[in-house]
């Protein structure tokens, strides 16, 4: 009988020893491993040597916060997907962290269900980019020669912005634009679908995954951290349109 495949390994960064002991619990009952920090300090180096496949990350820490793990982690060109707990207070948190390269978070108290699921929907997400950066590399080197679909065209410009869905790259007065994987998927859902409207629900299911309703205050942030990096005037967006009463709208005439 061959050996299981080991499921992905999810860093708990969480000081509440109930709460980690918790949700250690529940992802081993899911299929994950798990290895628990209780302190900023502890939790960056531990990452940086284990290598987990995602980390939940709380923002109030002993030693260092989460936000300086996140920001330490980034700034060395480590992506490994990062959720973010944090409190509801926490607003200027929320959104340094979405900055940081938060691939997502979410509000505490939570419901155990909705973090298990953006759990998965983020893995999905980072598996599937990195199948798509491996795709890109092989034709590139000659691998593989397959013709590129004709129905949809696989570089989109918009202003001064260039999106390439195949090689998921984003430039902006030809210098990249560095887009965490879920603000990737929201902004690629959009060149897909250009100039129809969604509502925040739907792009809740179609983006991040969630068959509930979920917090559509997720979608505004997102929304928020795509203005500031890709408009010419994030207060005044011309691109990405918010449809009152509706949703959003991207256009990129």
């Amino acid at each position: 009988m061959s050996e299981a495949t080991p499921g992905p390994l999810v860093a708990i960064v969480e000081d509440d020893a109930a709460i980690a002991e918790g949700l250690a619990l529940n992802l081993k009952l899911q299929g994950y491993r798990t290895q628990v920090f209780g302190d900023g300090e502890s939790a960056h180096s531990g990452i940086t040597a284990g290598m987990p496949d995602l980390v939940l990350l709380d923002i109030s820490l002993p030693k260092q916060s989460g936000i300086w793990v996140l920001e330490r982690l980034r700034e060395v060109e480590n992506q490994v997907p990062v959720v973010v707990l944090s409190a509801r207070q926490d607003e200027f948190d929320k959104v340094a962290a979405l900055q940081l390269g938060a691939d997502d978070y979410v509000t505490k108290p939570f419901a155990l269900a909705e973090l298990l699921a953006r759990v998965t929907a983020v893995l999905r997400r980072a598996r599937i980019g990195h199948r798509s950066a491996e795709a890109m590399a092989e034709t590139k080197t000659g691998e593989s020669r397959e013709t590129p679909s004709a129905e949809l065209p696989t570089t989109l410009h918009f202003d001064d912005v260039v999106v390439d869905l195949e090689a998921r790259t984003v430039t902006r007065s030809n210098k990249p634009v560095r887009l965490t994987h879920l603000e990737f998927e929201l902004l690629s859902f959009f060149c897909r679908n250009a100039n129809r409207v969604y509502s925040r629900e739907h792009l809740l299911r179609e983006v991040w995954g969630m068959r509930q309703a979920g917090q559509v205050r997720t979608v505004d942030n997102f929304m928020g951290q795509l203005r500031s990096k890709l408009e010419l005037d994030p207060e005044r967006p011309r691109h990405l349109l918010t449809v009152r009463g509706s949703g959003y709208r991207f256009v990129p005439d």
